[in-house]
């Protein structure tokens, strides 16, 4: 099983609500698509510090006080395929700038682009957006690669406790 992280740096837009920093990928699994900055953790790495890096890396922003929002399995063909570590924070620092993985844009929440992003996010990124916490496990089936299998089921618990320590 692959682990993994997203980050959803958020910040103040003014009279329209929040504003989300979501990326377009560039390469690899999901390209084309948006999500949030993350990847995959390297050896010893914690999911907090790996959400920390792949934002540096992939966007230059600079995030503190992640607040963890989700866990997020991903099965498919039956099998465990994705553990996610979703995180949320409004202390960034820094300007995004784009990089070989990521093109960065700030979206109002109200306006992030569901019809450009997995088939799932849907489901549960409005309510981490909206501050709660969430685990979901989600069943996609049709072999390799995951981007291509079908989106089949899902369930989901909210306003669960994760705590920090992660």
């Amino acid at each position: 099983m692959i682990e993994t992280t997203l980050c959803f740096p958020l910040r103040d837009g003014g009279d329209d609500g929040d504003d989300v920093l979501l990326i377009e990928k560039r390469r690899g699994l999901g390209e084309g698509w948006y999500n949030g900055p993350g990847g995959k953790l390297e050896s010893g790495e914690t999911p907090r510090e790996c959400a920390v890096r792949e934002t540096r890396e992939e966007v230059g922003l600079e995030v503190r006080d992640l607040e963890k929002a989700g866990e997020l399995t991903f099965l498919l063909d039956g099998e465990e395929h994705t553990r996610c570590h979703v995180y949320r924070t409004r202390s960034v620092t820094g300007e995004p700038s784009a990089s070989a993985e990521a093109a960065p844009e700030w979206v109002p929440v109200e306006d992030v682009p569901y019809d450009r992003m997995w088939d799932d996010d849907h489901l549960w990124l409005p309510g981490v957006l909206e501050g709660a916490t969430v685990v979901g496990e989600f069943r996609f089936e049709g072999g390799e690669p995951l981007d291509e299998a079908e989106f089949v089921a899902h369930d989901l618990e909210w306003d669960v406790p994760l705590g920090n320590e992660s």
